[in-house]
């Protein structure tokens, strides 16, 4: 029965093919949404132009409150991720 089934799903195996690597490739784009290693590196950024006067206190403000938004979307997505739970 093994090569019968083999025989029989063999056409299937383009389509596991590129299910999978589209499965790769969402893994990885995911990884890379959720690093939060560009967020704290644009941080540090904001802080430089502040103290550099290239920014105003406001537009720092309102670019400082984006990116600790987004470091707050990428611990709640850890969090959901380590318990278990749903990620969308």
């Amino acid at each position: 029965m093994g090569l019968v089934t083999a025989l029989l799903t063999a056409p299937l195996l383009p389509v596991r093919a590129v299910l999978w690597a589209a499965q790769r490739v969402a893994e990885r784009a995911e990884a890379e949404y959720y690093d939060p290693a560009p967020v704290l590196a644009g941080l540090v950024r904001l802080e430089q132009q502040l103290a550099a006067g290239e920014i105003d206190e406001d537009a720092f403000d309102r670019q400082e409150d984006a990116l600790l938004d987004r470091l707050a979307e990428i611990e709640e997505f850890r969090r959901a991720r380590a318990s278990g739970g749903d990620t969308t």
